[in-house]
């Protein structure tokens, strides 16, 4: 291939500044973007999973199509004639900002409102995103034709634009979100974009200046690559990608349901992209490959056969850190594996695709096919399969020497638990199967017969565990996998009872005790001692004919304290939630106790805003148990159209239950902020009560008398304390880590 004249040294320092400076700024803009139009559209769609599962697929697009755009570009067309293009996809993109939604618009009030979704985004984002997903491989290119001294190898690059991209994720939630409102973003964002815009300028200038010899390295090779090499950038970049958003959702289903901890996932795999790309990989890569399976022999024994052992964060320690070595390896091997610069558009434009098809694996396939987060196992065994082949030949004889002892040792351990009862067969099994990971160790350098060996205890494992936990029933939607499960109790007597738990991931929405007499008690959060039952009690004398709302269907175990001549409505999001509710074979709260209860299905906020006016006697609002905290319920506007709904002398009844986030600071700041009334009780659950648990409620309203009755003595109702420290949420801000516990 013909070289390029080097440029004085003098000038080198500050062409990387300039070409590294834009790549990050372009990274960072696209990073913030996200969440930013998140926020946009979240009082318009609620805060349904399929709305993001949605805007993620069209992130993912926009980004292949930008970087196909830089393919074609910089393969068809001169360096004068890319800039000239280039330059007026930009000028026309300024036109969408500063961004924003476009002016009257509104979602469709029926039907699935994916294509309005999809053609807002377009309209409001489509040009601006697609200009930044341009940016990472168009200026690489461009990079490489302008006679710097690294120009032959330009991938260094992609560690500052993945830095931008890593330092935008982490500051968005940490620094951005919690002091700079909505409309101060959307600005802040357009003026960072225009400064894209000339920094772009500048980097096209350098290539202005050097076209002549650009245009001779663009035509220097005519070489073809071969299409297994292909395929092979695309199974390095597919597995990492479909692996980070399955471990993310593995992460809030099975181990804890904790805000933001999807940022770990996200943080450790662009940390690998910045590290394969650096000029550390030639040393660190090798150790990658040895100490991965290592590891997955504690990873395999504590993470799927015995994780009940292990506290939750431990569990997680165990599984970012296999994730992060099996994307090391990936990343590393698809960074040695990188073409010439001629080839550079095409390998970038690869790997965008790969992302996007593991995308679209996890949120449209995986949903459908499986009733689990079984795509995540499924990766970890692909991620394994992608494992270099090294030189050194498998000893055999020493596999077979080993094998057989194992297998009669595990299936006598199964024998002895079984006749003996003096292990608990479950153990004998993850025995067993801990004995077998040992014995697949000795098969790591043989990438097919390692990753299959593993992949086969992984999900024997995961069988177990389905069996040992009673599991009645799971199915997987859009929001997520619900579960029943069967568990047992001692009752008074002495003896042994049945009941009925409904989880949603690691959260319990609800139980039910299975005998006659017992089966319409309200438990867990909802017991009668607790909160819920004290203020149905306390107005007991005047709720006959209350018209009761309530979001979060649960198990229905608030439907027992319905009378017959009050009127109720039940607010779901997940329409799988109301089939198991409705189901006698799992729970009898809604069939015995209240038939006519009516049903909405949808985002609560947006299907109250079709009710009357002033129709509501008691709103319950319990949507806040869970990592995935709908923000857009628990804003200043939310809580005035609740009161727009209820009738003057109304109540409001929060459940703010959570492991994590101190919620009673939101709600303290607003009753101060808007003059309404507020107790709160925080109610502890006695010993001697099976499945009353510990709960947190808080009741608002417009005047203190209509809360007088919870004060007479039924339970710990207490004002609520007094916060200075934060602002109101508001649909223009909110902030999740200003309420940490």
């Amino acid at each position: 291939m013909n070289s390029v004249p080097e440029l004085p040294t003098d000038r080198r320092l500050s062409l990387i500044l300039l070409f590294a400076t834009t790549l990050f700024t372009s990274a960072s803009l696209m990073f913030v973007l996200q969440p930013l139009f998140g926020k946009i559209l979240l009082p318009l769609l609620g805060g349904s999973p399929a709305v993001w599962n949605t805007c993620m697929v069209f992130y993912q697009s926009i980004l292949f199509l930008g970087y196909l755009y830089a393919h074609t570009l910089s393969t068809r067309l001169s360096a004068s004639q890319q800039i000239l293009v280039h330059a007026s996809i930009i000028l026309l993109s300024v036109l969408a900002l500063p961004v924003g939604l476009p002016e009257q618009v509104t979602p469709p009030t029926e039907g699935n409102p994916t294509w309005w979704l999809l053609s807002t985004l377009g309209l409001a984002i489509g040009l601006p995103f697609f200009v930044l997903s341009t940016t990472a491989p168009l200026i690489q290119k461009w990079f490489a034709q302008i006679g710097h001294h690294s120009s032959h190898d330009p991938y260094f690059l992609y560690a500052a634009s993945n830095t931008g991209s890593l330092l935008a994720l982490l500051s968005y939630p940490f620094l951005l979100e919690p002091n700079i409102g909505l409309a101060a973003q959307q600005t802040d964002w357009s003026m960072g974009y225009a400064l894209l815009g000339v920094l772009i300028a500048a980097c096209a200038a350098m290539l202005w200046r050097n076209r002549q010899a650009a245009a001779t390295v663009t035509a220097a090779s005519a070489d073809t690559l071969p299409w297994l090499t292909q395929l092979h950038w695309l199974a390095l970049a597919l597995v990492p990608s479909s692996l980070l958003l399955g471990l993310t959702n593995f992460i809030s289903t099975d181990i804890a349901s904790v805000p933001l901890l999807w940022i770990i996932p996200l943080t450790v795999y662009l940390l690998s992209f910045i590290i394969v790309f650096s000029k550390w990989n030639d040393a660190i890569h090798p150790w990658m490959v040895r100490i991965q399976p290592i590891f997955l022999i504690p990873f395999i024994a504590y993470a799927f056969i015995n994780p009940a052992d292990l506290p939750y964060w431990a569990y997680l320690i165990l599984h970012v850190i296999a994730f992060f070595l099996a994307i090391m390896v990936c990343h590393g091997e698809l960074a040695k594996r990188r073409p010439p610069t001629q080839y550079l558009t095409r390998f970038y434009l690869i790997m965008s695709f790969a992302g996007m098809l593991g995308g679209m694996f996890n949120t449209f396939v995986a949903p459908f096919i499986f009733n689990g987060i079984y795509e995540y196992p499924i990766m970890i065994v692909a991620a394994l399969l992608l494992r270099p082949g090294l030189p050194l030949a498998l000893n055999y004889r020493l596999l077979w020497q080993l094998l057989p002892p194992i297998l009669l040792l595990s299936v006598g351990l199964g024998l002895y638990a079984g006749v003996g009862n003096l292990l608990d067969y479950f153990d004998a099994i993850a025995i067993s199967l801990m004995l077998l990971t040992c014995a697949v160790f000795f098969l790591r350098k043989q990438p097919l017969g390692f990753a299959l060996s593993a992949g086969v205890i992984i999900f024997l494992s995961l069988g177990v565990h389905s069996l040992s936990s009673h599991t009645l029933y799971q199915e997987r939607t859009f929001f997520g996998v619900l579960a029943v499960r069967e568990s047992t109790l001692t009752d008074e007597q002495g003896q042994a009872e049945t009941y009925h738990e409904l989880f949603h991931g690691t959260t319990k929405h609800g139980a039910q005790r299975l005998p006659a007499a017992l089966s319409t008690i309200p438990l867990t959060y909802y017991s009668r001692p607790g909160p819920m039952g004290q203020l149905f009690k306390a107005y007991d004398a005047v709720d006959q004919n209350w018209h009761i709302g309530i979001v979060g269907l649960g198990a229905g175990a608030l439907a027992c304290y319905a009378k017959p001549q009050q009127s109720w409505t039940l607010y779901e999001i997940d329409p799988l939630v109301v089939e198991i509710a409705s189901n006698p074979l799992y729970f009898t709260y809604l069939s015995q106790c209240n038939k006519t209860a009516q049903m909405r299905i949808g985002d609560a906020r947006l299907s109250l805003v079709q009710e009357p006016d002033h129709s509501f006697d008691l709103l319950v609002m319990d949507a806040f148990s869970s990592d995935a905290v709908p923000t857009h319920l628990l804003t200043e506007e939310a809580i005035k159209l609740y009161f727009q709904k209820l009738k003057p002398n109304g109540i409001l009844a929060f459940h703010i239950t959570n492991r994590h986030l101190a919620l009673k600071k939101v709600l303290s700041i607003h009753a101060e902020h808007l003059h309404l009334a507020a107790l709160l009780e925080e109610f502890t659950a006695p010993d001697n009560m099976p499945l009353v648990v510990a709960t947190d409620w808080v009741a608002m309203a417009k005047q203190a008398q209509t809360l007088e009755p919870l004060q007479t003595g039924l339970g710990g109702w207490q004002k609520m304390p007094l916060y200075f420290d934060m602002r109101p949420w508001t649909d223009d801000f909110t902030n999740i880590v200003g309420i940490w516990k």
